[in-house]
């Protein structure tokens, strides 16, 4: 075959192949509009998560201090949030959360503990798994800063009145 004759080819299944793509566009019957696409799962669908605050700043507390805190978290789907699971970035931090369903429309709390025995700054993550559509996952942090605690200074060392002189 002579190269005009494999252009013309290549070509001509060029225009065969677009014209074939055009076809199966599928159109509206009146306007000749392309439908709207169909949605897989809309958010009022399912299960939805939605916390007050994402981070939680202890700002600088004393070493043995309490290192406690909370997430407070809703359910704003139609459908129950079962929490799969709660992990922590470091084993400093332990996570407790509700084992049984949220239903719609009701609050919980996601209680997080960092130990406070380790001095420096905070800076760690908590990741949320659940069922919601949109989220199911969600990475809550916790920051600030561990100082030490001050030891109690002793008395200055007096000489004793006791001691004799020579």
């Amino acid at each position: 075959m002579s190269k005009k004759a494999i252009s013309t080819l290549v070509l001509a299944i060029l225009l065969i192949a677009s014209f074939s793509a055009i076809s199966q566009t599928p159109k509206d019957d009146k306007a000749g509009k392309t439908p709207p696409a169909k949605e897989e799962t809309s958010k009022s669908d399912g299960a939805e998560i939605e916390f007050n605050k994402l981070v939680h700043d202890y700002g600088t507390i004393l070493e043995g201090g309490n290192g406690e805190c909370e997430f407070e978290f809703k359910n704003v789907g139609k459908e129950p949030l079962v929490l799969s699971n709660v992990t922590s970035s470091c084993g400093c931090t332990v996570p407790s959360w509700p084992r049984d369903p949220v239903m719609p429309g009701k609050t919980a709390i996601i209680k997080v503990k960092y130990n406070t025995s380790r001095i420096g700054a905070i800076s760690k993550s908590v990741t949320v798994y659940s069922n919601a559509v949109e989220k199911p996952r969600v990475d809550l942090r916790i920051q600030g800063q561990v100082k030490a605690k001050q030891e109690e200074a002793l008395p200055d060392k007096q000489p004793s009145q006791m001691q004799t002189k020579p």
